[in-house]
């Protein structure tokens, strides 16, 4: 879409500096019926699975329904004062529209690729939903990642306060992810283990326990 919507500047950017004859009527005709059949392909694509491809199809789709509206009101304007320049103005608008979402889907595409935290997620918001379930000591080793359009993975370790307690903590775990969106979990459990403490050696020429 990038590339159409680059292209598609360069061809009007030359038709601005060098005005060629638009045939009004013809204009019109092709965009009308071009106008709904994308409108048809449009309302399936919108009542189907909502995936990346599908986002990427009709992202192609809107911007050739964009296109057609563009077309008839060039055509139009082309038949009523003759204003030819109409036409490739409207052509520069549709790729500015269509490019920010173009640009959007991309970023979005890429973050996925790199297996990157979902915008809408924060790995410090959900460690701390984590770390307030009842039997949760702390939480570390926490990745959050996208799998696909709503699939989001997440691992972490869970220090729990008895591993007696693991299996309620980990249907919890999965009713409190669950609600964020994340249905993909893999958890591990580790025992709270407390650190020695070591006393210090008592000073020369004093008795243990001495004040």
């Amino acid at each position: 879409m990038v590339l159409v919507v680059v292209g598609i500047s360069v061809a009007a950017v030359g038709r601005i500096l060098e005005p060629a004859a638009v045939n009004g009527e013809a204009v019109t005709l092709v965009a009308a019926l071009g106008l709904l059949l994308n409108i048809a392909v449009a309302w399936l694509l919108m009542h189907g699975e909502q995936t990346m491809n599908t986002r990427g199809a009709l992202l192609h789709v809107l911007g050739d329904l964009l296109g057609s509206v563009a077309a008839l009101v060039s055509g139009a304007v082309v038949m009523w004062t003759g204003w030819t320049t109409i036409d490739p103005l409207l052509s520069m608008l549709i790729c500015a529209l269509m490019l920010v979402s173009s640009l959007r889907l991309l970023r979005e595409v890429l973050q996925a690729l790199m297996e990157g935290v979902p915008p809408s997620l924060s790995s410090e918001q959900i460690g701390r939903v984590l770390a307030g379930i009842a039997g949760v000591a702390s939480v570390h080793d926490l990745h959050i990642w996208i799998l696909s359009s709503r699939r989001v993975a997440l691992s972490a370790h869970l220090i729990v306060e008895s591993l007696e307690q693991w299996p309620t903590v980990l249907a919890a775990s999965r009713h409190t992810l669950a609600a964020q969106g994340i249905t993909h979990v893999t958890l591990q459990p580790e025992p709270l283990t407390y650190p020695v403490r070591w006393l210090p050696a008592p000073e020369k020429g004093r008795r243990q326990g001495s004040p």
